[in-house]
C-alpha cells in the first residue's frame, strides 16, 4: 500500500491538471455569444444627399511631402467626411494644428511601394482615420478619401 499512495497522488495530480487546462480552454474556444456579438454586429451607415455630404466634409488640399525614400515626392489631396456640422467645424479649427503633423508623419514613414495600388491607398486612409480619430473633441471621423494623388521621383 506504501508504494501504491505516491502512484494515486500522481495519478489525481494529473486528472485535476487535466481538468484545468480543459476549463481554460473550453471558456477561451466557446465565448459567449453575447460577447461576441458586438464584435460582429453589422453597422448601417447612413446615406446621406449630395447637399448633406458637402455640409460636413472638409478638404485638404495639395499636401506635398517627401517619402522615406528621399527620390520620390507624394502630392494628395484628401476629403474628410465627419459626422455632423458641429464636427466638421472643430475638425476645421485642428485641421493645420493637428491633422496635417500627423498625415506629415504618416507619410515619412511610407515607401513608394507601400503607396502603390489601390490597396497602399486604402492602407493610408485607413491608418489616418485610426490616428485622427482621437484628436477629435467631440464626434468622429467617419470616412477618409484621397482625392488627387501623385507620386513622382525627383
Amino acid at each position: 500500500m506504501k508504494k501504491m499512495i505516491p502512484w494515486l497522488i500522481t495519478i489525481l495530480l494529473a486528472i485535476t491538471l487535466i481538468a484545468i487546462v480543459s476549463i481554460i480552454l473550453f471558456k477561451s474556444f466557446f465565448t459567449d455569444p453575447k460577447e461576441s456579438k458586438a464584435e460582429t454586429e453589422t453597422i448601417e451607415v447612413e446615406v446621406l444627399s449630395a447637399d448633406e455630404r458637402v455640409e460636413v466634409t472638409s478638404e485638404l488640399k495639395d499636401f506635398r511631402r517627401n517619402l522615406k525614400d528621399p527620390e520620390y515626392v507624394v502630392v494628395l489631396s484628401f476629403a474628410f467626411q465627419l459626422d455632423s456640422k458641429k464636427t466638421k467645424e472643430e475638425f476645421d479649427k485642428l485641421l493645420e494644428i493637428e491633422v496635417r503633423p500627423i498625415i506629415n508623419r504618416t507619410l515619412a514613414d511610407m515607401t513608394a511601394d507601400e503607396l502603390k495600388g489601390s490597396q497602399g491607398e486604402d492602407a493610408l486612409e485607413s491608418k489616418l482615420l485610426n490616428l485622427i480619430n482621437p484628436i477629435i473633441p467631440k464626434g468622429k471621423l467617419v470616412k477618409v478619401e484621397i482625392t488627387n494623388f501623385i507620386i513622382t521621383e525627383l
